[in-house]
């Protein structure tokens, strides 16, 4: 009969060792608080839900909607005390950006500091990323 398992003496076991996985995405304050705002005009919404689209002049495009809980496969990212939550299509081509909420005299507008984006189209609306091998994005 083979062994079921083995000893490891002193030091820290290997699970403690690991380090904790880094958000998906970050939030600025300024994104924080104006999906705080939002969320406050609708109640039972637990935060939004952030995806992508195949659509526009560069292939993709973000898309925002108020989310009641985290589904299936999502990455749930709390930053500045809200919630958002990837969906699994998204995490690939967004993984390391930053939301930030920006106002002007013209606009008033989420902005995506996105480090995938390999081009982006005149208006800014939408962008493409390098993609992997084997995928796909579904419409």
């Amino acid at each position: 009969m083979g062994s079921a398992g083995r000893v490891l003496q002193g030091g820290a076991s290997r699970l403690s060792r690991l380090r904790e996985r880094p958000a998906v995405m970050k939030l600025t304050e300024k994104a924080a608080s104006r999906i705080k705002e939002l969320l406050q005009g609708n109640e039972g919404a637990a935060g939004v839900r952030l995806g992508i689209k195949s659509r526009g002049c560069n292939g993709m495009s973000y898309t925002m909607n108020y989310a009641q809980g985290k589904g299936p496969g999502e990455e749930e990212v709390t930053d500045h005390g809200v919630k958002v939550f990837v969906d699994p299509k998204a995490i690939m081509h967004i993984v390391g950006t930053e939301m930030d909420f920006v106002e002007d005299e013209i606009s008033s507008e989420f902005v995506f500091h996105n480090p995938n984006a390999t081009g982006t189209c005149g208006c800014g609306e939408s962008f493409t990323t390098k993609e992997q091998p084997g995928e796909a994005l579904a419409a």
